[in-house]
């Protein structure tokens, strides 16, 4: 058996402009690894980039020309481009990038020889849960394009493991931290009493702090573990809505959010979306955000700690408190300190 050093490593990141792939990249530059970061926003890496470790490719990760490239030398694939939610994508974008992206990247990956595939998908998949916790085995029912394409894109790079492409499929639940827009989003308008609570907020919600969710991938690239297994990563428990942002409310040291009747939110949600639309801008609230205060997003997620060996560090509230203290020592758009692994 070839045993290869972290200095001769080289990982193909897709998405690595984006939260988590920023954070991916930085960890394992940290590990003494070569990576080739790949993504349509490079820029995005800001200081990593003047790492001699690191190599930039700005392109559209669906090109067979750029994967071809991109994939010379390549052991470890980390597949995180992926469209999402968002005004301006329409379904055929997120069938393009999800589901024919994937199927030909990974394709291309056993073409070239790569040593282990970790595929990022989504809890989303399972669309409603009615039966919290669900576990691998639930059944998936989605319900939004982006869910189900990711749904469908999983199944497209299972078949590359049938075909020999040594695959690991993680669904994380939502990550937050530095450098997420939704959890900084949702920490100033708690801090400012802007947030509001739809109905009595004891929905469930699943989470995970993005240095964990970091260390979750890293273990899926060694771990001893069936080609085309699926595991589920979130840290200890899930938490209600209410406690959520109870929990953030006592982080940045203000006031519990109100809560406000389900129908009332309804219409605002729908008022904005109207108001919003001809704008071509995303509403502050929508009837999608209800989401967050209905869906049981509730997982066991003790395969992934018995598979990867994996557990988080981070509960809810270490998290939360690494996540603000950071927010308040730098400015926002200065989350690259992480350059210190450059």
């Amino acid at each position: 058996m070839n045993v290869v050093l972290p200095s001769e490593r080289l990982s193909l990141v897709t998405g690595a402009g984006g939260f988590l792939g920023r954070y991916l990249t930085a960890a394992l530059l940290e590990q003494g690894e070569r990576v080739r970061a790949l993504d349509t926003h490079v820029d995005a890496l800001g200081g990593l980039a003047a790492s001699p470790r690191l190599e930039l490719v700005t392109a559209d990760v669906c090109d067979p020309e750029v994967q071809a490239r991109a994939l010379r030398g390549v052991q470890t694939v980390f597949h995180l481009a992926a469209a999402h939610l968002g005004v301006s994508a329409g379904e055929e974008e997120f069938r393009r990038v999800n589901v024919d992206g994937s199927r030909t990247l990974a394709i291309a990956s056993s073409a070239a020889g790569v040593r282990r595939f970790v595929h990022c998908s989504s809890v989303g998949v399972y669309g409603s849960i009615p039966s919290p916790p669900a576990d691998e085995d639930s059944p998936c029912r989605p319900e939004l394009v982006y869910e189900r394409t990711k749904l469908e894109g999983e199944m497209e790079v299972r078949a590359a493991s049938e075909q020999g492409l040594d695959v690991v499929i993680l669904r994380p639940v939502w990550i937050y931290g530095p450098g997420c827009g939704r959890t900084e989003k949702l920490l100033s308008s708690i801090r400012k009493g802007r947030f509001l609570v739809a109905g009595s907020g004891e929905g469930l919600r699943h989470c995970i702090s993005i240095w964990d969710a970091v260390d979750a991938f890293l273990l899926a690239r060694d771990a001893d573990v069936e080609s085309g297994t699926v595991l589920i990563v979130g840290d200890r428990r899930p938490v209600t809505v209410r406690e959520l942002v109870d929990t953030i409310a006592q982080v940045v040291d203000a006031r519990p959010p109100r809560a406000i009747p389900f129908a009332l939110f309804a219409v605002i949600a729908a008022g904005a979306e109207a108001a919003f639309r001809p704008l071509g801008k995303e509403p502050p609230v929508s009837r999608r955000t209800l989401r967050f205060f209905t869906g049981n997003t509730a997982f066991d997620v003790t395969r992934a700690r018995n598979e990867l060996g994996f557990s988080a560090r981070d509960d809810l509230a270490t998290g939360l408190r690494r996540t603000d203290r950071w927010l308040r020592e730098h400015r926002a758009e200065e989350w690259l300190s992480l350059e210190r692994s450059a």
